[in-house]
């Protein structure tokens, strides 16, 4: 699905902006070899699987998993059906899925499979107890793993709202409802997979340049088990063919003129931001 501009607001607020899914609404999206999530994905289950694939100890990951291969199945049969007959042939895939323990291969093929990350959400602790996370937005998905939702948003800058909204949340997605969310930022490059370990300071060139990321996030819930498959998205295109209209412009120079200085540095904005300003005018004209 497209990013959806409503989702960019000023002023700018962190805060959870979940809406309903219409029960139509896909939540998965498949992706092929030529990808460049595919890539990507494939690059870091191959050399960093141990920073991207993580479970607490103890915990029980089929249930969720049942599930997310239901929903594939549902939403992509065709695909979902080519993903797990002829990937695993492909001489790149198979070695990497041969590397991995028996319990991770069917994640990975998953993660292979769709464009979408994944983590569980337990509604009962609010924690996040499970994850196969290959494409982080400088995130580190070890500091992660069987945290709470308010230890796991800790560093987020102005996260007052997000933080008192944790329990609530957790309860929230894993109900019977389907949700999702749409964030947004601006980056100096492409990549799609921003560890902080594999991704160097920003280096801004000029305002032209720079990409627009953005992430789609969803829910997909296990009611009887009081969890969620949480998927997230990302997608980066380059800002000047992202904003193509006076309006888009127009709400993200109002979104991004309203950002605190907290907000601005988390997102190493703060250098940037005068002349990203002066560009996002220039197209509203």
């Amino acid at each position: 699905m497209p990013f959806d501009f409503a989702s960019v607001s000023a002023p700018f607020r962190m805060q959870p902006g979940l809406r309903a899914l219409a029960p139509e609404a896909a939540q998965l999206t498949p992706i092929h070899p030529g990808d460049r999530a595919f890539a990507e994905k494939l690059a870091v289950l191959t050399h960093h699987a141990d920073q991207a694939l993580l479970v607490q100890p103890g915990f029980d990951a089929a249930p969720a998993l049942a599930a997310l291969m239901a929903q594939a199945a549902r939403e992509h049969p065709q695909a979902w059906h080519e993903a797990r007959t002829r990937l695993p042939a492909e001489p790149a895939v198979a070695a990497c899925l041969a590397a991995l323990s028996d319990a991770w291969r069917l994640p990975a093929l998953l993660s292979l499979s769709f464009a979408e990350d994944f983590a569980i959400i337990d509604g009962a602790s609010a924690r996040i107890p499970w994850l196969a996370v290959c494409l982080p937005s400088q995130w580190s998905p070890q500091d992660k793993v069987g945290r709470h939702f308010a230890e796991v948003h800790a560093p987020v800058a102005d996260n007052r709202l997000l933080l008192a909204a944790g329990d609530h949340l957790a309860r929230l997605v894993t109900g019977t409802q389907r949700w999702e969310r749409f964030v947004w930022t601006i980056v100096p490059e492409p990549r799609l997979d921003m560890h902080p370990a594999r991704v160097g300071p920003p280096h801004w060139r000029d305002a032209a340049e720079a990409f627009f990321r953005t992430e789609r996030q969803t829910f997909i819930p296990l009611p009887e088990a009081r969890q969620a498959v949480f998927t997230i998205h990302v997608e980066s295109r380059p800002l000047a063919e992202a904003i193509a209209t006076p309006g888009q412009a127009a709400a993200v120079h109002a979104a991004l003129a309203s950002m605190s200085e907290a907000v601005l540095a988390y997102r190493g904005l703060s250098s940037v931001r005068g002349r990203l300003l002066d560009w996002l005018a220039s197209r509203m004209a």
